[in-house]
């Protein structure tokens, strides 16, 4: 095994010039760890198993060489249809889109081209694509096994292989479909593998599939990770949803996780019923839920993800500074995965774990297993301590409540909820039947604050920001009827 810190320049590992500037362009100039440690193997054609944390910048360590290797002029195989030169595999919807959206530019730079292929959407823009010939396809194993079956899609001219997210594909159970295709290529092609641990699933993919590879590890999922502090806040069963209230309130982008889908819905209503915009993502959405809870999310539009672990591996959304495990997770593998959304590319963050009183045994476990020693505090609503993990101004702007959700739930007449046609986020909505959202306001005693003011002190209506928390300023109301208003200098959309 080989193990990397000092990266170089891209040229210096060996990348093409005309890739090197599409990358200078987007403002990537130096290697990550696991791009310097894997890029000069597996520019050379080497099959390559490189381990490194969710973050780490996988995904150019495999798309660099993938592009190289097609545009070569040696390359034996030219574009046909239905018969793609390069394979990605990846896990979640989600991820194959952000691997397509990091490779893109650099094909079309080396005049190339690519598609994805997963489930949830209609099969035949996919159909026609590769019907008309593609270089590459990055794609989940369900749809693409789908697409051969039907006799769509032929691998046997695949120059090389890849699997993202190995790991993840043995939790979610894709090991059999990732075979069956890993049977379906050419032998004599070029495989890589990343993954963030390996256990005996993934190191069985390694000994079946890949030939004397060449092991590279860095940033792996165990290594502690300098900018991200770790917290764990020991809560009374009434005292959960108001701590995570405030937390959430805070200023910056937030991934709220639990463990089931209709958690992470219910959790979703409460916030925003509170005046949190939040949306939340899970596997009972369509594609089109997803990618419209996806660019809230980007867009600054919701400031909070409430998640499943589908969204532990693979989403990337930049200047994300807590990851809140509202739930915590059942083993070590999915609180580092989870934990992996922040700290990204450089930047700090922290996560938090609420932990009740039954919780304390499996808590203790899991941290001791990732490898981390959090800090253990017993907290209410109102501690000074979540000011301090989680510092500035709270703020409710209200409920996210996406326009075509209003008008839906308008005509359907839905009763206290937002329209479902989104699946993500809505907030609840008035008793009036009329279908508008509280968007910014607050119930104090019978009234309502003007939206867009922030509630200072008890509520006295002067329209002050609470600063701080100074007695018992800085708390978000915890009944169910909403809180004050948000400051829009925090929804200033940080990418």
């Amino acid at each position: 095994m080989v193990s990397h810190d000092a990266p170089s320049s891209f040229a210096a590992l060996g990348v093409p010039a005309s890739l090197t500037r599409v990358l200078a362009d987007r403002g990537i100039t130096v290697p990550t760890p696991i791009q310097a440690a894997t890029l000069p193997d597996s520019l050379a054609g080497r099959d390559v198993l490189g381990r490194g944390r969710t973050g780490s910048g996988k995904t150019y360590a495999f798309v660099l060489p993938v592009i190289a290797r097609l545009a070569d002029e040696m390359s034996p195989t030219t574009r046909r249809p239905r018969r793609p030169r390069a394979l990605i595999l990846a896990p979640t919807r989600e991820l194959a889109t952000q691997i397509d959206e990091a490779l893109t530019p650099l094909a079309r730079a080396a005049g190339l081209t690519s598609k994805t292929v997963f489930g949830g959407v209609g099969q035949n823009p996919q159909v026609q694509a590769i019907a008309r010939g593609v270089d590459i396809v990055v794609a989940c194993p369900g749809r693409l096994e789908d697409l051969i079956q039907q006799g769509h899609v032929s691998l046997d001219s695949v120059e090389v292989t890849v699997l993202d997210e190995a790991d993840h594909m043995a939790d979610l159970g894709f090991l059999p479909s990732v075979r069956r295709l890993l049977d379906k290529t050419p032998r004599t092609g070029q495989r890589m593998l990343f993954s963030a641990t390996l256990d005996n699933a993934v190191g069985t993919l390694v000994t079946r599939y890949l030939t004397q590879p060449v092991t590279h590890e860095a940033d792996s999922a165990q290594s502690p990770v300098s900018s991200m502090s770790h917290h764990v806040l020991h809560v009374s069963g009434d005292a959960h949803l108001p701590v995570l209230l405030d937390l959430v309130a805070s200023p910056g982008r937030k991934v709220v996780f639990t463990r089931t889908k209709h958690r992470a819905k219910k959790l979703a209503r409460q916030l925003n019923a509170s005046g949190v915009p939040a949306v939340e993502l899970h596997g009972n959405l369509s594609q089109n839920a997803r990618t419209r809870t996806m660019d809230a999310f980007h867009s600054g539009a919701a400031h909070t993800l409430v998640a499943t672990d589908i969204a532990a591996r693979g989403i990337h959304v930049d200047d994300v500074g807590l990851v809140i495990h509202a739930d915590p997770p059942v083993e070590h593998k999915a609180y580092l995965h989870r934990s992996g959304r922040t700290a990204r590319a450089g930047a700090s963050g922290s996560v938090i774990t609420l932990m009740m009183d039954d919780q304390v045994r499996d808590v203790r476990d899991l941290t001791r297993k990732a490898g981390i020693n959090p800090k253990t505090t017993r907290v209410h609503a109102t501690h000074p301590f979540l000011g301090e993990i989680a510092p500035g101004e709270r703020t409710f702007p209200g409920g996210y409540a996406p326009v075509a959700s209003i008008s839906s739930s308008s005509s359907s007449g839905s009763r206290g909820r937002g329209g479902r046609s989104g699946g993500s986020g809505r907030p609840r909505q008035s008793g009036s039947g009329q279908g508008q959202a509280r968007q910014g306001q607050s119930r104090q005693g019978q009234g309502r604050s003007p939206q867009g003011q922030t509630r200072a002190g008890q509520g006295s209506g002067q329209g002050q920001p609470r600063s701080g928390r100074n007695g018992s300023q800085g708390r978000p109301a915890r009944s169910g009827g909403g809180a004050a208003a948000f400051s829009t200098s925090s929804r200033s959309g940080r990418r």
